[in-house]
C-alpha cells in the first residue's frame, strides 16, 4: 500500500535494557507510555489531538497486558473517547503499528510499538518456536546458513560488526535524537537510564569460543544472534492536512510498505520479498535507497538477506542492530523506524528502508522519504 501523504512527525524509543536488567521493575505499559509521552513532547502536540493509538505487543507478560493499548493511551493523555488497538504481528508488530492502510482526513494518528519481555513467561518461550513446522527460530537461521553457504566465521564477524557499529554510533551521538531516557531503580536510589544496556565489547576470538546453540557444528551462537531485551518505541503519524493544520514539522514521509509470506522453515528471508514489494509499490529501485536497516534476528539470517538482495553491506545497519541492542519482539520495528527517520534528518539523505523477518514465515518492510 502506498501512503502518499502520511508523515512521521516524531519518533522516540527508550534505551533498551537486558532481560532482567535495568528495566525489569517497569511494567510493559509504563515503558510504552513513557515512549509515547516523549514522542508527543518532541512533536509539541497536545495529546487531545491524537485520533487513535496502536500498540504492537508480543507475548504479553504484564498483568494488564490485555489492556495495554488502552492503558498506554490513557497514561499518555489521549482522551478516553478515542480508540486504541493492540497489534501482534510478532517481530513485525512495531512496523505494523506505524504502517496501517491510511490516516484519515485531518486526524493525527499515533503508532506505538512495544516489546514486552519484562517478565519472561512460557508464552514468550513458545513464541520462539514455530509449532506448525516444529522448528525453533534459531534452526530457521541454521537452515538459511545451509541454503546460502553462510559460515560460522562470517556470522561471528558480523556479530563483532554489530557491536562495533553501535559503539561508534553511540560515541558520535547518532542515537541522541531518538532516545527518551528514563529514571530506573538502582538499589535504594534511582538513576537516569540513557544508554542501551545490552551492547558489549567483543572480538572474534571471544565469539569463536561460544558453542552453537541449535545444531552441532552449527553457526548460531549467543554472540551472533539477538538477545531478549526490554524496550519500547513510539511514532507519531499525521496526514498532510494535520501537519498543516497544527503546524507540525515532520521528519519523514511514509512512502510505502509491504508484508510478505515465506516458507516458515526459513522465515528469516522474509525481508527479501517485503523490501522488493515495498520498493515496487514506491516506484523505486534498490539503488535509490540511501540507508537500509534490516533487523538482526540472527547473523546468518541478515547475511542471507543481503546476499539474496545483492545489497552493499555498507548501506545496511550502519549503526549496528539487534545483535548489539537486543530484540524486544514488539518494539524493534518502531526502534528501526525511529532510527531511520532521525538518520535521514542527520545525514540529509533522501530514502531509507526498514525491514524485519517475522516468526512463522513473514517479512515486513517500510520505505521512508526525508520530509526536509
Amino acid at each position: 500500500m502506498v501512503l502518499k501523504n502520511v508523515y512521521i512527525v516524531a519518533a522516540k524509543r527508550t534505551p533498551f535494557g537486558n532481560f532482567g536488567g535495568k528495566l525489569k521493575d517497569i511494567t510493559a505499559t509504563d515503558l510504552c507510555a513513557h515512549a509515547a509521552k516523549a514522542t508527543l513532547a518532541a512533536a509539541k502536540l497536545d495529546p487531545t489531538l491524537v485520533d487513535t493509538v496502536q500498540v504492537g505487543n508480543v507475548a504479553p507478560t504484564s498483568p494488564d497486558g490485555a489492556y495495554i493499548a488502552r492503558h498506554v493511551q490513557l497514561k499518555a493523555g489521549v482522551p478516553q473517547d478515542k480508540p486504541a488497538l493492540t497489534i501482534n504481528r510478532l517481530c513485525g508488530s512495531g512496523f505494523q503499528s506505524v504502517s496501517p492502510l491510511a490516516v484519515y482526513g485531518n486526524q493525527a494518528r499515533f503508532g506505538v510499538g512495544l516489546g514486552a519481555g519484562l517478565n519472561l513467561q512460557d508464552t514468550l518461550w513458545s513464541a520462539l518456536t514455530d509449532s506448525y513446522v516444529k522448528t525453533p527460530m534459531g534452526m530457521t537461521a541454521e537452515n538459511l546458513a545451509d541454503k546460502y553457504g553462510i559460515t560460522r566465521e562470517q556470522c561471528d564477524t558480523f556479530g563483532v560488526r554489530s557491536q562495533t557499529r553501535w559503539a561508534e554510533a553511540q560515541a558520535a551521538g547518532h542515537f541522541d535524537a531518538e532516545l527518551a531516557p528514563l529514571e530506573v531503580k538502582a538499589g535504594r536510589k534511582t538513576e537516569m537510564f540513557s544508554v542501551d544496556e545490552s551492547p558489549r565489547t567483543v572480538d572474534l576470538a571471544k565469539l569463536a569460543k561460544l558453542k552453537p546453540v541449535f545444531k552441532k557444528d552449527g553457526v548460531v551462537t549467543a554472540g551472533n544472534a539477538s538477545g531478549i531485551s526490554d524496550g519500547a518505541g513510539a511514532v507519531l503519524l499525521a496526514s498532510e492536512e494535520a501537519v498543516k493544520k497544527h503546524g507540525l514539522k515532520p521528519l519523514a514521509r511514509v512512502v510505502s510498505y509491504q508484508v510478505s509470506g515465506v516458507d516458515p522453515t526459513i522465515m528469516g528471508i522474509g525481508p527479501v520479498p517485503a523490501i522488493n514489494g515495498a520498493l515496487k509499490r514506491a516506484g523505486l529501485k534498490k539503488t535509490d535507497i540511501d540507508i537500509y536497516d534490516i533487523n538482526e534476528a540472527f547473523a546468518s539470517q541478515w547475511l542471507s538477506c543481503i546476499k539474496e538482495l545483492e545489497l552493499d553491506p555498507e548501506l545496511v545497519n550502519q549503526c549496528g542492530g539487534a545483535i548489539a541492542l537486543g530484540h524486544p519482539l514488539g518494539a524493534s520495528g518502531s526502534r528501526i523506524t525511529a532510527h531511520l527517520a532521525h538518520a535521514l534528518q542527520r545525514t540529509g539523505k533522501k530514502y531509507a528502508v526498514g525491514s524485519a523477518c517475522i516468526g512463522g514465515g513473514q517479512g515486513i518492510a517500510l520505505v521512508l522519504e526525508n520530509a526536509s
